[in-house]
């Protein structure tokens, strides 16, 4: 008497589980994330050591100790960068894509568990980093005789939260372009050029584009970071909310680039 097992069909829970053991055994997230801390924790350090001597009391309203303990987000968002073009291009690089899509045939479910995989751990990775930040950078500004915040002053919690959801978004426009030059240079290129070129650039840029920057990385969305009103994007959590539908409309053509081609 004979059985056959039949195999049952990889599902999506099946395809995140792989990745997230995929993710967790590469020494590059580990790197990568210890990176994350120490270089981004540095710069605060670094930054919020001195800084006190740059206040100025007759310009008490526009002093924002948050924002200031939170400016290592420029650094940081690169590396979370890193990590979330990794997350795809490691695969390519390596040959290891092929081997991937036998195991789950299911473009866009593999290409989802990747997504969620790598955005659960940037949100984590980036709230701990916000308030770790904030943390360092108050303790150094308590110790210089100058106004420091508290979790509790206005606008500090919305402040780290949206941190948070911005390094995230950052790492799944990161997914995006990866998967849709499949190649990790070119990737990073262009992220830094979103990132910091079009910002510099955005002078240049026609009229007609102009609307485009409140919503942009570094510029209108990065506002999100302040607690003190700033007169030039009023509404952070709206020009944070208008960057993180760009990172969708780059993810949605991740996806059909990723179901169209062969690898």
């Amino acid at each position: 008497m004979s059985t056959t097992t039949v195999a049952s069909k990889p599902t999506f829970g099946h395809a995140l589980h792989a990745e997230w053991i995929k993710l967790r055994s590469l020494r590059s997230t580990w790197y990568t994330l210890a990176g994350l801390f120490v270089v981004a924790l540095g710069i605060t350090g670094l930054n919020m050591g001195s800084i006190g001597s740059e206040y100025d009391p007759g310009d008490k309203a526009s002093w924002d100790p948050t924002n200031l303990s939170l400016t290592s987000y420029i650094v940081a968002q690169l590396i979370i960068g890193v990590l979330g073009i990794l997350v795809v291009t490691s695969e390519y690089a390596t040959g290891l894509m092929q081997t991937t899509l036998v195991a789950t045939p299911r473009r866009d479910q593999l290409l989802a568990a990747k997504v969620v995989v790598a955005a659960a751990i940037a949100m984590v990775a980036g709230q701990v980093l916000m308030f770790a930040s904030f943390v360092l950078g108050q303790a150094l500004l308590s110790g210089q005789d100058v106004p420091y915040a508290s979790l509790g002053d206005s606008g500090v919690i919305a402040a780290l939260v949206g941190g948070g959801i911005y390094l995230a978004a950052i790492a799944l426009l990161s997914i995006g372009l990866g998967t849709i030059m499949r190649a990790t240079a070119g990737a990073l290129a262009t992220v830094v050029g979103i990132v910091f070129l079009v910002p510099a650039l955005s002078e240049l840029l026609p009229s007609w584009l102009q609307g485009l920057i409140d919503f942009w990385p570094t510029a209108g969305a990065a506002a999100i970071f302040e607690t003190v009103p700033n007169p030039d994007y009023p509404h952070p959590w709206l020009n944070l909310g208008g960057m993180c539908l760009g990172v969708a409309a780059v993810l949605v053509a991740a996806f059909v680039v990723f179901r169209r081609r062969d690898v």
